[in-house]
């Protein structure tokens, strides 16, 4: 099945290895063949990734292009820890992230999806300047009801 994008004026896009950069006016592309795709609006570049919750969706982005995705999702899997022992509860949306990336093909950008959610929540939380969160975890224990790794 064939995916059909419309890009604006100079809007970028990542297919597979190339970045490409939309020209003056609008353009349809289709893509016929599997491919690992994300748009402008959908990605977030390493000097923008100024909050965990921005980097662990970087992470993710690695994941999500990367041959072997190995190396990311272990490093996913201690920055997720690390967010949910800041903030216990970031658990659902980093669990429903996992979930995500667990199912295999198409997972990544699933994930990607998702985690675009808890950057929102992030965001939220930071907005309302809530004071410190992060709780002292005792090593080796559960962070909350889910734990990764």
């Amino acid at each position: 099945m064939a995916l059909h994008i419309e890009l604006a004026p100079n809007e970028r896009i990542i297919v597979g290895d190339a970045a490409i950069r939309n020209g003056s006016r609008r353009t349809k592309l289709t893509i016929e063949t599997r491919a690992k795709v994300l748009r402008e609006r959908d990605i977030i570049f390493e000097s923008e990734a100024d909050t965990p919750c921005k980097r662990l969706y970087l992470t993710i982005e690695e994941a999500y292009f990367a041959a072997d995705p190995t190396e990311a999702e272990d490093r996913f899997i201690v920055q997720a820890n690390e967010v949910m022992g800041a903030v216990p509860s970031m658990g659902p949306y980093i669990a429903r992230i996992y979930m995500k990336m667990s199912r295999g093909e198409g997972g990544f950008f699933r994930a990607l999806k998702e985690a675009q959610a808890l950057v929102a929540y992030e965001a939220e939380l930071l907005r309302m300047d809530v004071g410190p969160v992060r709780t002292p975890v005792p090593t080796g224990e559960a962070v909350s009801a889910v734990r990764f790794g």
